[in-house]
């Protein structure tokens, strides 16, 4: 650890690497606040310009940008119902409702405490626990992958509203979107119509605009001819330490599944914040309170998905194997540099693994300033005229959904997906469960395709696997768990009542 340091913090205290950080740092919060656009399009951006760096500034601005970006996306989800990037989906499930009460800055606050400390804690926890977790994330394989993600989906019945059937049905529906596209192990076209633009499947931004900015665009052009009272002093208020007490132990618990998210290959934050809603919401003392303003549902998710992007770092460096969409994007920059991630990197060069890792850390602390100091600024929006406001929200809809692969079919996408949704929230059902499902289908299918080829087309054989048959028995367990605490009530009332 000494050699490491001894590397990395002349790195640190050189002006330049600390500009282009928080250079980074800035960028990835306009970044991920713009709907539509997301870490991976900053990263991706960027690239070409890092070229002209050594490794570890390109790579520390590389970084910096990932980890603000994932925070900036809360921005826009709070303010206005649109996530500016798809981890920041779970945040909008709380975020605007606070939003909405007028609670704007403490929503805000909350969520860049939390997004930092998920970061710094999963650095830290990185720095000495890296070669482990590479090995633990090395140990899944697509059965393991198949029932991690039966596991999340059957986490929809609790994910939000009050109605899991409805829930699991707009999973369900989640699914079927997951299959648009060719078949990659059989080569059959589904559902693309003759249509070229969709033989890649339908692309997941889109839809997530349509399902949160559009439906909710649509909801408020109900609502324009009644008066609306604007409470701009609570709007700007930052939250208390009481505020911070309460949610202590969902940020430290959030952060641990985030890291653990994050170190499996292609999980990513998404995947990370829709957990960590869901298990702050299956630990609250209030869960009745989540969907209608909580702030346990702000610090959950933040946390979850700013420690995966720590996380995502390990099998990148450690593996050459992309954690995310966006550690794909930096595992290309470094093969740019001339660096061969992998495991030698932990041996040979540990003077820039553990630089890389103190930018990040230096990076999570520098956006918490940035989030607390700006909080106030960037709730104001929340005061804007909403005659105003929405227009210019549905005029970057368009942008964001456009500029994804410059097709008016993803455009087309956006709308439907918004008409669709307006229907389903007036009929009770919320828009997280198809999101989930979205995002989970294509793990989903294609794990599946794959472990029954390495099973010779015999399901038992993921019965054989102790990792695989522990997490689907936890997914049964997550189905049929209210059901049996409501049966077991029943019976202890009745118990009672009798004796």
């Amino acid at each position: 650890m000494d050699l490491s340091l001894e590397y990395a913090l002349p790195v640190l205290t050189d002006p330049i690497v600390i500009g282009l950080i928080v250079a980074g740092t800035v960028m990835g919060v306009v970044i991920g606040a713009l709907p539509g656009l997301s870490s991976s399009m900053g990263v991706a951006l960027l690239l070409p310009f890092s070229l002209y760096l050594e490794p570890i500034p390109a790579i520390a601005l590389l970084s910096a940008l990932y980890c603000a970006g994932t925070f900036g996306g809360s921005i826009t989800a709070i303010l206005i119902n649109a996530p500016g990037a798809p981890p920041a989906v779970a945040t909008a499930f709380d975020g605007y409702p606070m939003a909405t009460k007028g609670e704007a800055g403490r929503a805000l606050g909350i969520a860049a405490v939390s997004s930092a400390s998920g970061g710094i804690l999963s650095v830290l926890v990185l720095l000495f626990a890296a070669p482990l977790l590479a090995q633990v994330a090395y140990s899944f394989g697509p059965p393991e992958y198949f029932a991690l993600g039966v596991f999340a989906l059957s986490m929809l019945a609790s994910i939000s509203g009050e109605a899991p059937l409805k829930n699991l049905i707009g999973g369900c529906l989640g699914l079927l979107i997951a299959t648009v596209g060719i078949d990659l192990t059989t080569g059959v076209e589904r559902f693309t119509f003759g249509v070229p633009e969709l033989y890649e499947g339908i692309q997941f931004i889109p839809v997530l605009i349509g399902l949160f900015a559009v439906t909710e665009l649509l909801n408020q052009a109900q609502e324009l001819g009644r008066e609306r009272i604007a409470v701009t002093v609570s709007a700007l208020k930052l939250p208390s330490l009481d505020d911070f007490r309460r949610v202590k132990n969902t940020i430290l618990r959030s952060s641990c599944i985030g890291i653990f998210v994050g170190v499996l290959p292609a999980e990513g934050s998404t995947m990370a914040a829709m957990v960590g809603y869901n298990e702050a919401k299956r630990w609250s003392k209030t869960p009745d309170d989540f969907g209608k303003g909580a702030i346990e549902g702000v610090a959950g998710p933040e946390a979850a998905n700013n420690a995966a992007t720590g996380g995502a770092m390990v099998p990148t460096l450690a593996l050459g194997i992309p954690g995310s969409a966006t550690a794909a994007v930096i595992l290309g920059g470094l093969q740019v540099q001339g660096l061969r991630p992998g495991p030698y990197l932990f041996e040979e060069q540990p003077g820039l693994l553990y630089g890389i890792f103190f930018a990040m850390l230096l990076a999570n602390i520098l956006f918490l300033f940035i989030g607390l100091l700006g909080a106030k600024v960037f709730s104001r929006i929340s005061l804007v005229p909403r005659t105003f406001l929405w227009p210019t929200v549905f005029a970057l809809c368009f942008v964001g959904a456009y500029g994804l692969n410059q097709s008016m079919v993803d455009v087309w996408i956006m709308i439907i997906s918004g008409l669709v949704g307006f229907v389903l929230k007036k009929n009770g059902f919320g828009p997280a469960p198809i999101i989930m499902g979205v995002v989970l289908g294509g793990l989903v299918e294609t794990s599946l395709a794959q472990s029954m080829i390495i099973f010779d087309q015999q399901w038992t054989g993921f019965l054989s696997r102790p990792i695989t048959l522990s997490l689907l028995v936890l997914a049964v367990i997550s189905l049929i768990g209210g059901k049996i605490r409501s049966v077991l009530r029943r019976l202890l009332s009745r118990t009672n009542r009798t004796a």
